[in-house]
């Protein structure tokens, strides 16, 4: 088990709806096999925050979060870059930052790994607008395709068409304006963001988000970038501008739909984009991070590459 790791807070959200009521249990016994000290917090209404909160002042060595996203995001922020280690294990809909640490696995799966052979990595991310993400922000127009997705999971067909042809509608009517640090004036339909943890092609200790434009003129080119994605990697079709990226400006004659880490958030009609070289610091496998390259770009290129 890796040094300093004597104290450890797991919180676990049963509402979340992909974590069983053996949950707690669960976590106990893998947490006694290891001979830590340990407590667990598991909630189903809603008091998060509290249990956040209590873990920390609880002063552990390590957070272990089971939950969605946002949850995720949140005990990050709080845990800060000189707080304990965090983990962020899957227990949400899409997963995306535990997907992108620890690979798609159950959670008891990477905990027990990490607590055998974890590693201290630090954890960037990025902010738009002050909000802060740790996988990836997309900017534009195939965030409009997060409420047909949603409302498909959910089995509301009919729903689902509306939304998706409200996407299309808006698609390629809209184009944004961008400027990635002190380069040149640029435009296209979305800017995507990507943080070091998910980008396969950024290692941990690179200082900068992936900054990639998409500048498609139509449903042919929308498909052809599905084609890329689906047979090799995105960024390879040409209509894909690639750049690091420490800050950057986005633009448009209207608001502009966003997402973070898969949520969706309706920005102004300007926004600011900044890295965040460490957010928290979490416990890690000793091997490279699995990324979270396919969330994001099904997340990007919905419907075309689905």
């Amino acid at each position: 088990m890796i040094g300093g790791v004597r104290k450890v807070e797991v919180v676990l959200n049963l509402a979340s709806g992909s974590i069983s009521a053996d949950a707690p249990g669960e976590a106990e016994a893998i947490l006694a096999e290891f001979g830590v000290s340990a407590r667990v917090c598991a909630t189903s209404s809603g008091d998060l925050e509290q249990c956040l909160r209590s873990a920390l002042d609880a002063g552990p060595d390590l957070l272990a979060v089971v939950a969605g996203d946002g949850t995720a995001r949140r005990a990050a922020e709080m845990c800060g870059p000189e707080g304990p280690l965090f983990a962020p294990l899957a227990g949400g809909t899409m997963n995306m930052l535990p997907h992108a640490v620890y690979g798609a696995r159950p959670w008891q799966e990477a905990l027990v790994d990490i607590l055998d052979n974890g590693v201290e990595r630090p954890l960037a991310g990025g902010t738009v607008d002050g909000k802060l993400f740790l996988v990836a922000a997309i900017l534009g127009a195939p965030a409009l395709w997060a409420p047909a997705r949603e409302a498909m999971r959910e089995g509301k067909a009919r729903l689902a068409l509306e939304r998706a042809r409200t996407a299309w509608s808006r698609a390629f009517s809209s184009r944004l304006r961008y400027v990635i640090g002190e380069g040149p004036r640029e435009k296209g339909e979305a800017v995507i963001f990507m943080c070091p943890t998910a980008s396969r092609r950024l290692s941990d200790d690179q200082q900068a988000l992936e900054a990639a434009g998409l500048d498609l003129n139509g449903a042919l080119e929308a498909f052809r970038l599905g084609l890329h994605a689906a047979v090799g990697d995105w960024r390879d079709d040409p209509a894909v501008d690639l750049n690091l990226c420490q800050d950057a400006r986005v633009w448009a004659p209207r608001a502009i739909p966003a997402l973070l880490d898969g949520e969706s958030v309706q920005l102004g009609a300007a926004a600011s984009v900044q890295f965040v070289p460490r957010v928290a610091r979490i416990l890690a496998p000793d091997d490279e991070p699995a990324g979270a390259e396919a969330e994001v770009a099904s997340s990007i290129l919905s419907p075309a590459a689905q």
